[in-house]
C-alpha cells in the first residue's frame, strides 16, 4: 500500500500537464526579427528619401506589419493544433480563392507588370504568403488522413501534386509568379517525400514537370532575359544585368568585416530593391563575410529545430504536428536558399524575399504565423512527453505553471481492486494447479501491484 500511496501522489491528471515552447527555435526567430528590423532601417531610407517620404518611412511600416505578426505568432501558439487540423480540409478551396481575388477588377493590384497584390485601402497584400503556410497545413493534415495511401497508390500522391499545379497554375496565368511556383511545387515534393511516398512512383511526376516549367520560361521573353543575364551578367551591366551587377559589387566591397553599418553605396539609388529582394547584398557589404555567416547561422538554427521537432513528433506519432514542422521548415530553408542565391549570383533573378529579414508586410505576416505555429508544436510536444514519462513513473510531477491536482479517491479504490483482483486471481490458479498435480512441486506467486513474480521454490514438507 506504501508503493500504491507514493505512485498516488506522484500522478497528475493529463490536461494539467503544460509544455514549454522551444528556446532555441525562440532565440533564433526573435534574433532574425530583431535583425531584420535594423536591417531595413538601413537599406531602405535611401529610397525612402528618393521617392519623398520620410527617412523611416518603411521602417515605420515594418515594424507596424511586425507588431501584427508577433500578434499573428502569439495567437498560434496559444491555439491547439488538434483545432487548427479540424479546419484544414477547407484550405485548398480558401487558397484557390485568395490566388483568384487578385484578378477581380478593384482589388487586384498591379506592380511592375504583375498583379500579385490585392488593395486594402491602408495597404497592399500578396496572398501567395500566407497560400504558402495554408498549403503546408492542408498536406499535413492530408498526409495524416491518407498515409497509407499516400505511400502505396497512385491516386492518393498525384491527388497532393494535382492541388498544388492548380494553384501553380493560377500562380503563373493570373499571377505570373514563377518563383512562387516553383517554391510550392518543392515545398509539396519534399512533404510528400518526408510522408514516406514511394520514391520511384514521384520520380514520374517529377519528370514530367521539368518540361511545362521549362516551356513556361520559354514563353515569356523578360523570364529568358533574366535566365541570359544571369549566366553572363557582365554582357549587359546597364541592362538586364543591372540588378545582380550592382548586388556583385556590394558583395565584393564587403570582404571580411564588411564597411559598417550604414555603409553602403551601392543602397544609394544603384541597388534596386535594396529593402526588399536585394537585401542579403546590403547585409554583405555593410557586415562583410561575417554577417553573410551569421545571418546563414541563424536560418541553420531555425530550420535545424524545425526538423528535429519534426522527427520527435512523429517518432511519438503525432504525425500532423510533426509535418507541419517539416513543411515550415523546408519552406524557410527553400525561401531563405533561394533569397541568397539569387543575391550571390547562383541563381537566376526571382522575386522573393529573404524571411525574417525583408522588408514585405505580407512576407513577415506569414512567416511570423509560421514561427507561432512551429513553436506550438514545440509546445504540444514537450506536453506530451511530460504526460507520457508520468504515465510510465519515469519521472514525477513537479510543480509547474498551471496547478497539479491530485488523484480522487475513486483512482485510489481502482487501484486497489485491481490489486485484490489480481491476488484472487493467482491464488485460484494456485489452488487448480495443486489438485491437478497431486504431490509435484508446487510454485508460490507473489503479486506485486497487479504483477505476477514468479518464485521457483520446492516445498519439502
Amino acid at each position: 500500500m506504501a508503493t500504491i500511496a507514493s505512485r498516488v501522489q506522484q500522478a497528475t491528471r493529463a490536461d494539467a500537464i503544460t509544455g514549454r515552447y522551444d528556446a532555441w527555435l525562440l532565440i533564433g526567430g526573435l534574433a532574425m526579427l530583431a535583425f531584420g528590423t535594423v536591417m531595413v532601417a538601413s537599406a531602405s531610407f535611401p529610397e525612402a528619401v528618393s521617392n519623398g517620404k520620410s527617412p523611416f518611412y518603411f521602417l515605420e511600416h515594418h515594424v507596424v506589419f511586425l507588431i501584427g505578426g508577433m500578434f499573428l505568432a502569439w495567437s498560434l501558439m496559444r491555439t491547439e493544433l488538434k483545432d487548427i487540423e479540424s479546419w484544414s480540409k477547407l484550405l485548398p478551396l480558401a487558397c484557390i480563392a485568395l490566388l483568384l481575388v487578385v484578378a477581380v477588377p478593384g482589388l487586384g493590384v498591379t506592380v511592375k507588370g504583375a498583379r500579385r497584390w490585392i488593395n486594402l485601402g491602408i495597404t497592399r497584400f500578396q496572398p501567395v504568403e500566407v497560400v504558402k503556410l495554408l498549403m503546408i497545413v492542408w498536406l499535413a493534415s492530408y498526409l495524416v488522413r491518407f498515409r497509407d495511401e499516400v505511400n502505396g497508390t497512385w491516386k492518393a500522391m498525384l491527388k497532393a501534386i494535382l492541388v498544388a499545379c492548380v494553384m501553380g497554375a493560377i500562380l503563373l496565368v493570373v499571377q505570373k509568379d514563377f518563383g512562387s511556383t516553383a517554391l510550392l511545387l518543392a515545398i509539396t515534393a519534399v512533404m510528400l517525400v518526408l510522408g514516406g511516398v514511394h520514391m520511384p512512383r514521384m520520380l514520374m511526376p517529377a519528370i514530367l514537370l521539368m518540361p511545362a516549367l521549362a516551356l513556361m520560361i520559354l514563353m515569356e521573353p523578360y523570364r529568358m532575359k533574366r535566365l541570359v543575364s544571369y549566366l553572363n551578367p557582365w554582357e549587359d551591366p546597364l541592362g538586364s544585368g543591372y540588378q545582380l551587377t550592382n548586388a556583385l559589387m556590394a558583395i565584393g566591397r564587403g570582404e571580411f568585416w564588411g564597411v559598417g553599418l550604414g555603409g553602403s553605396v551601392q543602397k544609394l539609388s544603384y541597388l534596386p530593391e535594396a529593402h526588399t529582394d536585394f537585401i542579403m547584398a546590403v547585409i554583405s557589404e555593410e557586415l562583410g563575410f561575417v554577417g553573410v555567416c551569421a545571418v546563414i547561422s541563424m536560418y541553420m538554427l531555425v530550420v535545424g529545430r524545425a526538423f528535429v521537432i519534426g522527427l520527435k513528433c512523429v517518432e511519438m506519432r503525432r504525425f500532423f504536428a510533426g509535418f507541419c514542422a517539416f513543411g515550415i521548415g523546408t519552406w524557410i530553408a527553400l525561401q531563405a536558399f533561394i533569397s541568397i542565391g539569387v543575391n550571390l549570383g547562383l541563381l537566376p533573378t526571382k522575386g522573393l524575399t529573404l524571411p525574417f529579414i525583408s522588408y514585405g508586410g505580407s512576407s513577415l505576416l506569414a512567416t511570423c504565423a509560421a514561427l507561432g505555429l512551429l513553436l506550438r508544436v514545440s509546445y504540444e510536444l514537450t506536453r506530451a512527453e511530460r504526460q507520457v514519462a508520468i504515465r510510465r513513473g519515469e519521472v514525477a510531477a513537479t510543480p509547474q505553471a498551471p496547478e497539479i491536482t491530485m488523484p480522487s479517491m475513486n483512482s485510489v479504490r481502482t487501484a486497489a481492486d485491481d490489486a485484490r483482483a489480481a491476488v484472487a486471481h493467482n491464488l485460484g490458479k494456485l489452488m487448480r494447479r495443486g489438485r491437478s498435480s497431486g504431490d509435484q512441486q508446487r510454485r508460490r506467486i507473489e503479486p506485486v501491484l497487479g504483477k505476477e513474480r514468479e518464485l521457483d521454490k520446492v516445498d519439502r514438507e
